[in-house]
């Protein structure tokens, strides 16, 4: 009887051996992708200053170019999220990383989010000071950890016992040559975020924020919080969203709309909108979207939303504005 079960067990070992590359090598790329990014949502005045509307729609279209490549050469949609989005933490045009808003306090805390439609886990981290990139470190939490969201002290000493880049303080504080210049760019600065959806429809978001210029120190937005700014599901999309953090955190909406389309059968755009222009009040903000048929939403009730989207079919473009 002993014999018989060992010889049983090692039949069903090697039954699995023989399967697992087989089913690994079934799931072939089918040439498809979409991925969409934003750089907040808020009142840009379309009469803005000429150099500094190229220099965002030039920044967000190497972004995009980024991650485009990545979904083009087969690479997955967590990896597209999370190097675009470190693109846009370097850039001081954008509040999130470099050059991210101050608190009350003249300091800056950042936040960062990423989530894996494939199994729902995700990785968050809140008010760190040192970390160059945080999206990078809300993707060690999730990968590393066994827990979702890490803040404030315990999530910077997390990211020196990983290895992430750290950085001093100061060098978040970005100085402008002229101070009118500086006023603008506080006024205009948004949240980043990304969704994509890759070859093997996988879908993944990310969403990464120096928050609300002036908060209180230690207030945390939506931004690194799974479910209201960020979210993603291959059964039904993946949302990131970017405004008042506060009220996308009160109506949950990243999940809101996954839930509309999985429970009430709604299409990306009817949630989306059920969400941005039905449940939150005007001028709130906005999310962008990916479903998981490669279709794409930019959803918003401001004047404006830093946007762009490439997918397989050939569409790129970026737009500022309604």
């Amino acid at each position: 009887m002993k014999i018989f079960s060992q010889n049983r067990i090692s039949f069903f070992l090697l039954l699995l051996i023989i399967l697992l590359p087989a089913n690994i090598i079934s799931q072939q790329p089918n040439g498809k992708y979409t991925i969409v990014v934003h750089g907040g949502a808020g009142s840009m005045n379309p009469d803005m200053n000429e150099l500094l509307k190229q220099q965002y729609i030039t920044s967000l279209s190497e972004a995009l170019t980024i991650g485009k490549e990545i979904l083009e050469d087969g690479g997955s949609s967590l990896d597209a999220v999370e190097q675009v989005i470190r693109y846009l933490e370097d850039d001081s045009l954008f509040n999130a990383g470099r050059g991210a808003v101050f608190t009350s306090a003249g300091t800056n805390e950042l936040d960062a989010s990423i989530m894996d439609g494939r199994d729902l886990s995700s990785g968050a981290v809140a008010g760190v000071s040192i970390i160059k990139n945080p999206i990078s470190l809300a993707r060690l939490v999730k990968e590393k950890t066994s827990h979702v969201l890490f803040a404030g002290k315990g999530a910077d000493q997390l990211g020196i016992d990983l290895g992430v880049e750290i950085v001093d303080p100061s060098y978040f504080f970005v100085y402008e040559r002229y101070e009118e210049l500086q006023r603008m760019m506080e006024q205009i600065k948004g949240t980043v975020g990304c969704v994509a959806i890759d070859q093997y429809g996988n879908i993944s978001a990310g969403t990464s924020t120096g928050g609300r210029t002036g908060k209180m120190p230690g207030r945390v937005g939506d931004s690194p919080l799974i479910n209201a700014g960020t979210y993603a599901n291959n059964n039904t999309c993946g949302v990131s969203a970017t405004g008042i953090g506060e009220l996308f955190i009160k109506n949950t909406v990243a999940f809101n709309i996954s839930a509309l389309m999985d429970y009430k059968g709604y299409s990306l755009e009817e949630a989306s909108n059920e969400m941005i222009f039905n449940r939150l009040p005007e001028n709130s903000g906005g999310i962008i979207s990916v479903d998981k048929n490669y279709n794409y939403e930019f959803t918003f009730n401001t004047p404006s939303m830093m946007r762009g989207v490439a997918t397989s079919d050939g569409v790129f473009e970026v737009k500022i504005w309604k």
